[in-house]
């Protein structure tokens, strides 16, 4: 089988911690993980010409993620979160603004390069800028496979564009409360799960949807069909980035063909080793990966 190729787009930043800062950004850490698998990755953003712009540049080359899509801006600082953890590692953010990732620039360069990916993974917070959600837009119109991951954070994101963004797409990541949130933006008003999930893919015309549900796994609902994961029992240390590792490894072992079931059981085990590290991107090999889920 050819070699997977993958443009994740929007925001890459430092998230600061309290003691510490880490390199982060919902688009950066899918693609971390996605190269991590052997996937051919290029990011599209924009950083600051600065030196945590400088910092995510390097540390993108050092792993490997084509960064030609990458724009410096002269004007903006490069993007930070800062982060706080409450007693159980959950996270919440306050999120700079503005900043370069705001204003990532269309180019024929990027057009070409996202028409040539096989998959073109983006999220809604890149779009609380009308620069960035233009430029988009631009490259939805020419993407093959397009993966949604909603990530909502208050108060950068509005309904309508919500719903524009799952129209345009073929594969949807919520967590489960952005599931009910955003369901009640299309009048999708089930108490259950599974009912909400299969309105939704049917009122969007998405075929794949896959909602995370913290300590408790996730569920994945693919062509008609729903596939479980439990989870796996681990102490968390922060949740910072393990749902973009759960969703780079559902997507590489869905897209390599080896079924839903088991793209759902290596995710959920992907996000749960996340959860028990210090910041978004620990190394994984996967010796590591295979001995956690055979523990």
């Amino acid at each position: 089988m050819s070699v997977l190729k993958a443009i994740c787009f929007g925001e890459i930043l430092f998230d600061n911690f309290p003691t510490y800062s880490r390199i982060g950004g919902a688009p950066l850490n899918v693609a971390s993980r996605l190269q991590s698998f052997g996937v051919k990755v290029g990011i599209i953003s924009a950083i600051g010409n600065d030196p945590n712009g400088r910092k995510l540049m390097g540390y993108l080359n050092n792993i490997g993620v084509d960064t030609s899509g990458i724009d410096v801006d002269d004007q903006l600082m490069t993007g930070e979160v800062n982060v706080v953890l409450n007693d159980k590692g959950i996270a919440s953010y306050d999120i700079a603004y503005p900043v370069a990732w705001d204003k990532i620039p269309r180019s024929d360069k990027s057009l070409d390069r996202v028409g040539q990916s096989d998959i073109f993974i983006f999220g809604s917070l890149a779009c609380r800028d009308g620069k960035s959600r233009a430029t988009l837009m631009g490259l939805l119109e020419v993407a093959d496979y397009k993966v949604f991951d909603v990530n909502l954070r208050v108060p950068h994101y509005n309904k309508d564009i919500i719903k524009d963004l799952l129209m345009n797409s073929n594969f949807v990541k919520f967590n489960d409360d952005e599931l009910f949130e955003v369901a009640a933006f299309l009048d999708v008003k089930f108490n259950s799960m599974e009912r909400t999930i299969a309105k939704l893919s049917h009122v969007t015309d998405t075929e794949t949807i896959c909602v995370t549900k913290g300590a408790y796994g996730a569920v994945i609902y693919h062509k008609g069909e729903f596939y479980y994961n439990s989870g796996y029992r681990v102490k968390v240390v922060d949740t910072v980035g393990s749902g973009d590792s759960f969703l780079a490894s559902v997507l590489y072992k869905l897209l390599s063909g080896e079924g839903p079931q088991k793209a759902i059981d290596f995710g959920c085990a992907v996000g749960a080793m996340v959860a028990r590290s210090e910041g978004a991107n620990p190394i994984l090999t996967r010796k590591k990966i295979s001995g956690f889920m055979n523990s």
